[in-house]
Protein backbone atom coordinates (compact mmCIF):
# COMPACT_ATOMS: atom_id res chain seq x y z
CA UNK A 1 0.00 0.00 0.00
CA UNK A 2 2.79 2.36 0.96
CA UNK A 3 4.58 1.55 -2.28
CA UNK A 4 1.51 2.42 -4.35
CA UNK A 5 1.13 5.75 -2.55
CA UNK A 6 4.81 6.57 -3.16
CA UNK A 7 4.52 5.81 -6.87
CA UNK A 8 1.38 7.97 -7.09
CA UNK A 9 3.26 10.88 -5.41
CA UNK A 10 6.11 10.61 -7.88
CA UNK A 11 3.74 10.62 -10.86
CA UNK A 12 1.91 13.71 -9.58
CA UNK A 13 5.26 15.55 -8.99
CA UNK A 14 6.54 14.76 -12.46
CA UNK A 15 3.29 15.81 -14.11
CA UNK A 16 3.45 19.19 -12.39
CA UNK A 17 7.08 19.79 -13.42
CA UNK A 18 9.75 21.58 -11.46
CA UNK A 19 9.21 25.24 -10.55
CA UNK A 20 10.31 27.69 -13.26
CA UNK A 21 12.93 30.28 -12.25
CA UNK A 22 11.63 33.81 -11.88
CA UNK A 23 12.79 36.22 -14.58
CA UNK A 24 15.01 38.86 -13.01
CA UNK A 25 14.35 42.49 -13.76
CA UNK A 26 17.18 44.24 -15.62
CA UNK A 27 19.11 46.35 -13.16
CA UNK A 28 19.56 50.02 -13.88
CA UNK A 29 23.06 50.62 -15.19
CA UNK A 30 25.18 53.23 -13.48
CA UNK A 31 25.83 56.34 -15.52
CA UNK A 32 29.52 56.54 -16.44
CA UNK A 33 31.19 59.93 -16.10
CA UNK A 34 34.16 60.94 -18.24
CA UNK A 35 36.39 64.00 -18.04
CA UNK A 36 38.07 64.91 -21.34
CA UNK A 37 41.22 67.03 -21.08
CA UNK A 38 42.77 68.19 -24.33
CA UNK A 39 42.84 70.68 -27.17
CA UNK A 40 41.29 71.23 -30.60
CA UNK A 41 41.79 67.59 -31.60
CA UNK A 42 39.20 66.73 -28.94
CA UNK A 43 36.77 69.63 -29.25
CA UNK A 44 36.64 69.54 -33.07
CA UNK A 45 33.33 67.88 -34.01
CA UNK A 46 32.53 67.67 -30.27
CA UNK A 47 34.18 64.31 -29.68
CA UNK A 48 32.68 63.85 -26.18
CA UNK A 49 29.18 64.06 -27.64
CA UNK A 50 30.11 61.50 -30.31
CA UNK A 51 31.40 59.21 -27.57
CA UNK A 52 28.07 59.54 -25.75
CA UNK A 53 26.20 58.58 -28.92
CA UNK A 54 28.48 55.61 -29.65
CA UNK A 55 28.05 54.37 -26.09
CA UNK A 56 24.28 54.81 -26.19
CA UNK A 57 24.13 52.44 -29.16
CA UNK A 58 25.59 49.82 -26.81
CA UNK A 59 23.11 50.75 -24.06
CA UNK A 60 25.79 52.48 -22.00
CA UNK A 61 24.85 55.79 -20.41
CA UNK A 62 27.61 58.38 -20.30
CA UNK A 63 27.93 61.88 -18.91
CA UNK A 64 30.91 63.98 -20.04
CA UNK A 65 32.75 67.18 -19.24
CA UNK A 66 35.30 68.77 -21.56
CA UNK A 67 38.22 71.01 -20.63
CA UNK A 68 40.04 71.87 -23.86
CA UNK A 69 41.78 74.91 -25.32
CA UNK A 70 43.69 75.51 -28.58
CA UNK A 71 47.30 74.29 -28.60
CA UNK A 72 47.18 73.08 -25.00
CA UNK A 73 49.33 70.21 -23.73
CA UNK A 74 48.52 68.31 -20.57
CA UNK A 75 51.16 70.32 -18.69
CA UNK A 76 49.31 73.56 -19.56
CA UNK A 77 46.12 72.15 -18.07
CA UNK A 78 48.01 71.02 -15.00
CA UNK A 79 49.60 74.45 -14.54
CA UNK A 80 46.17 76.11 -14.84
CA UNK A 81 44.98 74.07 -11.88
CA UNK A 82 41.36 73.57 -12.96
CA UNK A 83 41.72 69.91 -13.89
CA UNK A 84 42.96 69.04 -10.42
CA UNK A 85 39.81 70.53 -8.88
CA UNK A 86 37.63 68.54 -11.25
CA UNK A 87 39.38 65.24 -10.56
CA UNK A 88 39.30 65.87 -6.80
CA UNK A 89 35.53 66.21 -6.99
CA UNK A 90 35.44 62.39 -7.32
CA UNK A 91 32.75 62.77 -9.99
CA UNK A 92 34.57 60.86 -12.71
CA UNK A 93 35.08 57.22 -13.61
CA UNK A 94 37.55 57.99 -16.41
CA UNK A 95 39.90 60.90 -17.13
CA UNK A 96 41.00 61.02 -20.79
CA UNK A 97 44.17 62.98 -21.58
CA UNK A 98 44.99 64.31 -25.03
CA UNK A 99 47.71 66.56 -26.36
CA UNK A 100 49.45 67.02 -29.69
CA UNK A 101 51.12 64.13 -31.53
CA UNK A 102 54.05 63.99 -29.07
CA UNK A 103 56.43 62.30 -31.48
CA UNK A 104 59.43 64.33 -30.31
CA UNK A 105 61.40 63.97 -27.09
CA UNK A 106 59.80 66.94 -25.32
CA UNK A 107 56.26 65.82 -26.08
CA UNK A 108 57.06 62.28 -24.98
CA UNK A 109 58.51 63.55 -21.70
CA UNK A 110 55.33 65.51 -20.99
CA UNK A 111 53.25 62.39 -21.59
CA UNK A 112 55.44 60.47 -19.16
CA UNK A 113 56.10 63.02 -16.43
CA UNK A 114 52.75 64.79 -16.28
CA UNK A 115 50.93 61.55 -16.93
CA UNK A 116 52.48 60.31 -13.69
CA UNK A 117 51.00 63.30 -11.84
CA UNK A 118 47.57 62.74 -13.37
CA UNK A 119 47.73 59.02 -12.67
CA UNK A 120 48.47 59.54 -8.97
CA UNK A 121 45.68 62.10 -8.67
CA UNK A 122 43.20 59.82 -10.44
CA UNK A 123 44.03 56.90 -8.16
CA UNK A 124 43.47 59.09 -5.12
CA UNK A 125 40.05 60.07 -6.41
CA UNK A 126 38.60 56.79 -7.75
CA UNK A 127 39.11 57.59 -11.45
CA UNK A 128 40.98 55.67 -14.15
CA UNK A 129 43.48 57.53 -16.31
CA UNK A 130 43.34 57.07 -20.10
CA UNK A 131 45.55 58.30 -22.93
CA UNK A 132 43.83 59.37 -26.14
CA UNK A 133 46.47 58.54 -28.76
CA UNK A 134 46.14 61.04 -31.59
CA UNK A 135 48.00 61.34 -34.92
CA UNK A 136 50.52 63.60 -36.65
CA UNK A 137 49.59 65.97 -39.46
CA UNK A 138 49.86 64.58 -42.97
CA UNK A 139 52.89 66.79 -43.46
CA UNK A 140 54.70 64.85 -40.72
CA UNK A 141 53.22 61.46 -41.48
CA UNK A 142 56.68 59.90 -41.18
CA UNK A 143 56.54 60.48 -37.41
CA UNK A 144 53.42 58.34 -36.96
CA UNK A 145 55.27 55.32 -35.54
CA UNK A 146 56.87 57.50 -32.85
CA UNK A 147 53.46 58.91 -31.91
CA UNK A 148 52.16 55.39 -31.42
CA UNK A 149 55.26 54.21 -29.55
CA UNK A 150 55.35 57.18 -27.16
CA UNK A 151 51.68 56.89 -26.22
CA UNK A 152 52.02 53.16 -25.62
CA UNK A 153 55.03 53.71 -23.39
CA UNK A 154 53.32 56.46 -21.40
CA UNK A 155 50.18 54.40 -20.83
CA UNK A 156 52.19 51.38 -19.72
CA UNK A 157 54.46 53.36 -17.43
CA UNK A 158 51.60 55.25 -15.78
CA UNK A 159 49.16 52.35 -15.43
CA UNK A 160 46.63 53.96 -17.77
CA UNK A 161 44.20 52.72 -20.39
CA UNK A 162 45.44 53.29 -23.92
CA UNK A 163 42.85 54.48 -26.44
CA UNK A 164 44.77 53.76 -29.67
CA UNK A 165 42.88 56.01 -32.06
CA UNK A 166 46.03 57.05 -33.93
CA UNK A 167 47.03 53.44 -34.48
CA UNK A 168 43.58 52.62 -35.89
CA UNK A 169 43.84 55.64 -38.19
CA UNK A 170 47.26 54.59 -39.47
CA UNK A 171 46.10 51.05 -40.22
CA UNK A 172 43.23 52.49 -42.24
CA UNK A 173 45.46 54.92 -44.13
CA UNK A 174 48.11 52.33 -44.91
CA UNK A 175 45.54 49.75 -46.02
CA UNK A 176 43.15 51.95 -47.98
CA UNK A 177 45.48 54.75 -49.08
CA UNK A 178 42.58 57.03 -48.20
CA UNK A 179 43.07 59.97 -45.85
CA UNK A 180 39.46 61.04 -45.34
CA UNK A 181 39.80 60.86 -41.54
CA UNK A 182 41.67 64.17 -41.86
CA UNK A 183 39.88 67.44 -42.45
CA UNK A 184 41.06 69.66 -45.34
CA UNK A 185 43.77 71.24 -43.15
CA UNK A 186 45.55 67.87 -43.01
CA UNK A 187 45.65 67.72 -39.21
CA UNK A 188 42.29 68.11 -37.48
CA UNK A 189 39.80 65.26 -37.82
CA UNK A 190 36.97 65.21 -40.30
CA UNK A 191 33.58 64.24 -38.88
CA UNK A 192 34.27 60.69 -40.05
CA UNK A 193 37.64 60.73 -38.30
CA UNK A 194 36.05 61.90 -35.04
CA UNK A 195 33.35 59.23 -35.32
CA UNK A 196 36.04 56.57 -35.71
CA UNK A 197 37.82 58.03 -32.68
CA UNK A 198 34.60 57.85 -30.65
CA UNK A 199 34.04 54.21 -31.59
CA UNK A 200 37.61 53.30 -30.63
CA UNK A 201 37.27 55.07 -27.28
CA UNK A 202 34.03 53.27 -26.44
CA UNK A 203 35.47 49.92 -27.52
CA UNK A 204 38.59 50.23 -25.40
CA UNK A 205 36.82 51.63 -22.36
CA UNK A 206 34.01 49.10 -22.22
CA UNK A 207 34.79 46.06 -24.39
CA UNK A 208 38.50 45.39 -24.10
Amino acid sequence: MKTARYILFILIYLSCGSPKPQKLEKTTQKEITILFIGNSLTYTNNLPELVKKAAKEKEISIKTKLIAFPNYAILDHWNDGNVQKEIKSKNYDFVILQQGPSSQTFGKQILLDYGKKYSALCKENTAKLCYFMVWPSRRYYSTFDKVIKNHKEAALQNDAILLPVGEVWKTYFDTKNNFDYYSPDGFHPSLMGSQVAANVIVEYLFEK
